[in-house]
Order: C-alpha cells, then structure tokens, then sequence
C-alpha cells in the first residue's frame, strides 16, 4: 500500500469540523479538525480499495443454438 498526500479544506459548521479534499470529491466530519482529517483519511483508504464482492462468481462455458443469417 502507497502513501499519496492530499489536500483538504477545513471550516466549521456550528460544532463540527467539515474535511473536503480538493483532489477526489470526498468528504468527512469530526469535532476537532485533526478529527476530522482523520476521518478524512479513512474516507479516502475505502474509497480507494480494490472491491471484493462478497459472492464469488461462477464463470461457466455453455451452448446456444443461433440461426446464421
């Protein structure tokens, strides 16, 4: 796994601290701004990660008849 730095804009909404990062359309919240970068970073590594489905696909071969025009 790969280390790649951000950006993040950082403003306060009543008691909560707003990370958007400027770089992919993410954002998250915390009560602190390192709360919230924090939380930021985890959005940011499952956004990031490769997708396992949680049912593994049957791949099959099979036979269809179809006229040739």
């Amino acid at each position: 796994m790969k280390t790649q730095t951000f950006t993040a804009s950082i403003w306060q909404e009543d008691n909560w601290f707003i990370a958007q990062c400027l770089e992919v359309d993410i954002a998250s919240q915390g009560e602190t701004e390192e709360a919230a970068l924090v939380n930021l970073a985890e959005a940011l590594e499952l956004y990031f990660e490769s997708p396992e489905p949680s049912l593994k696909p049957v791949i099959r071969k099979f036979e269809a008849k179809i006229s040739a025009a």
